[in-house]
């Protein structure tokens, strides 16, 4: 018995109602999934946002804590050195104790205007200027005895910077070797920082001798090396003591922070950093910074 026209067509109906009611479902199934992929998807892009925003901060506290140490450790040591040799000849030599006054007046003025800078960076006034007035700044001030954001420093100022080691009692010699050239601007700082850190530590855990400092301009690199004598790791005598001489009391030793902190402004540049002790007597900081950014 054949099948009805009717019957064919209500079949095909039904057949096709089925299968709306399945692509309905489907279709609410995916963009369920749709939209539950893209919660899912904007929740890690914001876990992401805040990671990143964490780790910049921390990059940056990091930053500036390893500025802080810079200023404050050299001219600090450079204040106590120069404090305790005024106590010294107080009583016996006026002028030499006057004078050594004035060179702690010039390092607390030298720290207060290098942290003024830097909190200047950190939050410029709406004139672009350091919002609090007073002390000048030696390297050129604004108008009206304002600190101007001056660049950090750099081998431009290698020469103030040995002289006031020196006058704190720390005899520095310096060798330039190679065509001197203009640096880019962080390893110009970052060269600095290592002399600066370097001669530091020298003034303030040596016990006399003398220091020297050596930049290479090298085709690819900057070289930096700072020798200074001392006690000798094997006999305890300096090199510039004598045969025989006693060891000097051992000095209380750093939080290493300002290696450290070298070491890492080194390493983004692509160089290396060492710092040791030397067989004969003193320490020994050397960096290569490579002048071509790996």
């Amino acid at each position: 018995m054949a099948i009805e026209e009717p019957d064919v067509l209500v079949a095909a109906l039904g057949v096709a109602c089925a299968v709306a009611v399945c692509l309905a479902v489907a279709l609410v199934r995916t963009r369920r999934r749709w939209q539950s992929a893209l919660g899912e998807r904007g929740w890690l892009l914001e876990r992401e946002r805040e990671s990143a925003a964490r780790t910049a901060v921390a990059a940056e506290r990091e930053r500036i804590a390893r500025e802080l140490h810079d200023i404050v450790s050299h001219n600090v040591s450079l204040m106590v050195v120069q404090a305790g040799a005024a106590r010294e000849v107080l009583g016996t030599m006026p002028d030499e104790a006057a004078a050594a006054l004035r060179s702690v007046e010039d390092a607390g003025r030298g720290a207060m205007t290098d942290l003024r800078h830097m909190l200047g960076l950190l939050a410029p006034s709406a004139g672009g200027g350091d919002d609090e007035g007073g002390e000048r700044d030696p390297d050129g001030a604004g108008e009206g005895g304002a600190v101007a954001l001056a660049p950090q420093p750099g081998l431009d100022r290698l020469g103030m910077l040995v002289d006031r080691v020196s006058f704190a009692g720390l005899p520095v010699e310096v060798r330039v070797a190679g065509e001197p050239r203009p640096l880019p601007q962080g390893v110009d700082v970052t060269a600095y920082r290592i002399i600066q850190e370097a001669l530091t530590n020298a003034l303030r855990h040596g016990d006399g001798g003398r220091a020297e400092v050596t930049v290479r301009y090298a085709e690819r690199a900057l070289r930096v090396e700072v020798l200074n004598t001392g006690p000798s790791v094997l006999n305890g005598t300096g090199t510039g003591t004598g045969p025989g001489a006693t060891a000097a009391p051992r000095r209380r030793e750093g939080t290493g922070r300002g290696l450290l902190g070298l070491r890492e402004r080194v390493a983004v540049y692509g160089g290396d950093l060492d710092a040791r002790r030397r067989l004969g007597g003193g320490y020994r900081v050397r960096a290569r910074i490579p002048l071509d950014r790996p």
